[in-house]
């Protein structure tokens, strides 16, 4: 399988940044940077709305959309597995 490309959006990044452990950030990093060779990893759930999908890393929640036609992982959002869903499939998030 060829790799894809990754793409985060810059509200995403600011929710990585706004991650408070250091460690915990690491791994989150370490996780979606897994996502550009295997973009389905083990344990990814598909999300209702067409195309998206989420993996957990501890406490944390990464969503993002998988964009097979032209070789793209957009991460979307990252959060705490409690706020991170709100109000996701309800508005436009890619670009």
């Amino acid at each position: 399988m060829a790799g894809y490309s990754l793409r985060i959006k810059p509200s995403a990044a600011s929710e990585i940044e706004d991650i408070a452990g250091k460690a915990d950030r690491r791994r989150v990093v370490e996780r979606i940077e897994r996502l550009a060779s295997e973009p389905r990893p083990r344990g990814c759930v598909k999300l209702a709305r067409e195309g998206f999908y989420r993996v957990r890393q501890g406490r944390y929640r990464i969503v993002y959309e998988i964009r097979d036609a032209e070789l793209i992982v957009l991460v979307i959002r990252v959060g705490d597995h409690r706020d991170v869903y709100r109000g996701i499939l309800a508005r436009p998030l890619g670009p």
